[in-house]
């Protein structure tokens, strides 16, 4: 669990985190939230009755009205978890809630790479891919808390990959990190390959996505091969949400953004053949500009939002 206190304009004053122990069940879960609340506000050298309201932000399924963590994969056995409502009642202030991913999005809006954008996709990198929408200040949601998966557009279906999420032809089964590494380890598999990834497959620990990005730069085919392709599923991504809601700036998050500027430039290659001519010229394409920051942030600016709705609204 990571929290950091931020002041008006979006700056960090500081952060902590602290493991989250998920297998000692939700009421310690909830605790230890807390915890590194209080720590946050201790290390940035300030007091809880100097803080105006709080967000949160948590993966998993959820529903984002209500405050509630649902059947998180990944925080077993947390379920149905009224994180909202604990912790509005433990500080006795005012407590947003949001996905994790959203969050981010929101925070590099704010206060990252789109704070000069009135609408943004985020994707975010990593060993599956998330995102957020945010478009006018508003935090794309959906009706059912499930809006802005943008890691579970389907991009190919006549002959899909299976992704982790069980289903088939997601963006995340062929441009995340671990899709990156899959695909390479397939490609090596193959009779008669040649290539430098096949020393560092065997190394401890096995390949890594930073192990090809790494290989291509240096000049190996294969390796410039699976980097090619992985900028085209994620154009191919991107195009689809350009062609969707139209925005000022598509931003790439996560820890493949490490592969660099040569990287982004093959994305926006591709997105000038895919999208259509207006959008494709028009939209910037960048990197994300917060890092690991980005959530915490992004949960304060919500936290930030809902302060000031509460006071305008008391003014009436």
């Amino acid at each position: 669990m990571k929290a950091g206190v931020v002041d008006d304009s979006g700056r960090s004053m500081g952060n902590v985190s602290l493991p989250t122990e998920a297998h000692r069940g939700q009421e310690f879960g909830l605790e230890r939230m807390c915890e590194t609340i209080r720590q946050a506000v201790a290390a940035a050298n300030l007091k809880m009755s100097d803080i105006a309201a709080i967000g949160v932000a948590t993966p998993g399924t959820m529903d984002i009205p209500a405050g509630i963590i649902l059947d998180p994969p990944n925080l077993k056995p947390w379920r149905n978890v009224p994180v909202r409502d604990y912790v509005q009642k433990k500080f006795k202030l005012p407590t947003a809630f949001q996905n994790d991913a959203n969050a981010a999005a929101y925070g590099e809006y704010w206060a990252g790479a789109g704070k000069q954008a009135r609408s943004m996709v985020l994707f975010t990198l990593g060993t599956g891919i998330g995102g957020g929408i945010i478009i006018g200040d508003m935090v794309l949601e959906g009706e059912h808390s499930h809006g802005a998966e943008v890691g579970h557009i389907k991009i190919e279906m006549t002959k899909p990959r299976q992704c982790g999420c069980g289903r088939w032809g997601c963006l995340e089964a062929y441009a995340s990190a671990t899709a990156v590494v899959k695909r390479a380890t397939e490609s090596l598999a193959k009779r008669g390959v040649k290539s430098q990834l096949k020393g560092l497959a065997n190394k401890e620990g096995g390949l890594t996505a930073r192990d090809v990005f790494a290989a291509a730069e240096a000049g190996d085919a294969l390796a410039a091969e699976i980097v090619e392709d992985t900028a085209y599923y994620l154009a191919v991504g991107a195009t689809n949400l350009m062609h969707t809601i139209d925005p000022d700036m598509v931003v790439f998050a996560g820890g493949m953004v490490a592969a660099g500027e040569s990287f982004l430039q093959q994305i926006r290659k591709h997105v000038a053949q895919l999208a259509f001519p207006v959008p494709a010229e028009k939209t910037q394409i960048v990197y994300a500009q917060l890092g690991s920051d980005a959530g915490y942030i992004g949960a304060a600016a919500c936290a930030r939002r809902l302060y000031h709705q509460r006071r305008t609204s008391s003014k009436k």
